[in-house]
């Protein structure tokens, strides 16, 4: 075996691999090697290396990515936390420990139901009375109760950016923060990066907009989280049917030992029951950290199951007006640690104190950004769900530019109180004139619909131009 695979050849590898944490395809791998070798000669050394245990493999085919087993490089007792932020109790280092074992060294485990149905909504708690209390006072609002989803509206714009990078980070996007803002907020995509990276960052800035822009109409129900699923799967999937689907087919979890479910009719009974229970919990805050446990446990999807979980988390903090989660500053190795955890363990120990943390950091970014943006209108805040209805009226019936002012006064005069007409109309015109594909989704318009509204006024704006 040493001959066919010369070790120089297959150190070369895990050294570069091992510069990155998070991961390389076969491309990335190839591209930085000192000296080209056929495509084909990688391939069969890779898949030696991950038979070895020296190398993970996660996803398969073009979306296959190889990371290190243990990205350090070092033994568990020569390791130091110096890579962390997160700080870490007796109980969270001790299920860090357990699965920075070898592979070997792990029992391999199957998907236990009981993890699930042993769970008590409103009985059970995963977060002791003292954390989400604490979580309470660090998340909650200084403002007046407003309608579900007024506070991410306020903060969308960073929130897309800083959701979508972090959570595309955590699964080995290498777009830095930089790269991610001009690509939501002009559409440019970074040099040097894959199509697949740039897809995966806008996927997570629709499927952000339609939980900000449906606020009222969310919930822990099929129709939220299978739509959550096809907008971040949309072109990232072996097969495309797959997005918004429950999961057919077998599927692993690289560098670890856990077997998820395999047969259709459980995954689905099982999605129903995390379904029920996670609607049935009282507490937001337990709530959230619930779904980040069990369903990337569950896997109910073929792949991009922890980032249905990272943006369903967000949803009792998106309706309750709460400090959003964007994973601001969270190691991705500490995370993919503390979901071993739980995968292998069903210990949420490393879990909860990554969440705990992760909240806290996005607690204080949102608190800047707040005092940044100043108090809501209370005008606005009021009308908001008008506003949004007429908006939305007008783009889907295609008015005309030449008769959209007298569109909007005509139905000014019959939904709004006279004292407040005039100003409504004044605020509708200009919310028209700002409308643009980066913010349709808050009235809840489709691409579709907004596509042809758009070229309905450029042609009115030639027409005119010409004349």
């Amino acid at each position: 075996m040493a001959n066919q695979f010369p070790d120089d050849a297959l150190e070369a590898i895990e050294a570069i691999v091992r510069d990155h944490p998070a991961g390389l395809s076969a491309a990335q791998i190839q591209a930085s090697l000192p000296e080209p070798i056929a495509p084909r000669t990688l391939q069969y050394r890779l898949r030696h290396l991950v038979n070895e245990a020296s190398l993970v493999r996660e996803s398969s085919g073009r979306w296959a990515r190889y990371r290190v087993s243990d990205p350090t490089g070092l033994p568990p007792t020569a390791r130091s936390d110096a890579r962390s932020d997160v700080p870490l109790t007796p109980a969270g280092l001790a299920v860090r420990d357990a699965v920075r074992q070898p592979l070997s060294r792990r029992r391999p485990v199957g998907y236990d139901p009981g993890f699930l149905t042993r769970y008590e909504p409103n009985r059970t708690f995963y977060l002791t009375t003292e954390e989400r209390a604490h979580l309470a006072e660090v998340g909650q609002q200084p403002t007046a109760p407003l309608p579900a989803g007024t506070f991410a509206q306020r903060i969308l714009a960073r929130l897309l950016i800083d959701l979508s990078w972090n959570s595309s980070r955590l699964e080995g996007n290498t777009y830095t923060l930089l790269d991610t803002q001009r690509l939501i907020d002009f559409g440019v995509m970074a040099e040097g990066h894959t199509a697949l990276e740039a897809r995966m960052i806008l996927n997570h800035k629709e499927a952000i907009e339609f939980l900000v822009g449906s606020a009222g109409d969310i919930g822990f129900d099929r129709y939220t989280i299978l739509n959550v699923h096809a907008l971040l799967a949309q072109d990232l999937l072996a097969d495309p049917a797959a997005a918004g689907r429950l999961r057919h087919i077998s599927v692993g979890t690289g560098g670890s030992v856990f077997h998820p479910l395999d047969v259709p009719q459980q995954i689905d009974e099982g999605f129903n029951r995390l379904l029920r229970t996670a609607a049935a919990i009282q507490d937001p805050f337990e709530k959230a950290f619930f779904v980040m446990v069990q369903l990337p446990y569950l896997q109910p999807f073929d792949d991009v199951n922890k980032r249905v979980s990272r943006l369903a988390a967000n949803i009792p903090f998106i309706q309750k007006n709460l400090t959003p989660l964007s994973f601001t500053e969270v190691p991705a190795q500490t995370y993919v640690e503390a979901l071993l955890g739980v995968y292998e363990l069903q210990d949420v120990a490393l879990c909860k104190e990554v969440y705990v943390w992760a909240y806290e950091r996005s607690a204080l970014r949102y608190a800047a950004v707040r005092q940044s943006i100043g108090e809501p209108d209370p005008f606005r805040i009021r009308y908001r769900e008008p506003l949004s209805e007429l908006i939305a009226r007008l783009v889907r019936e295609r008015v005309p530019r030449i008769d959209v002012i007298a569109a909007i006064r005509a139905w000014v005069a019959d939904a709004i109180p006279p004292e407040d007409a005039e100003r409504f109309a004044v605020m509708a015109e200009s919310e028209l004139l700002n409308l643009h594909e980066g913010n349709i989704a808050r009235y809840r318009l489709r691409r579709s619909e907004w596509f042809a509204w758009q070229a309905d006024w450029d042609a009115a704006n030639e027409r005119g131009t010409r004349r």
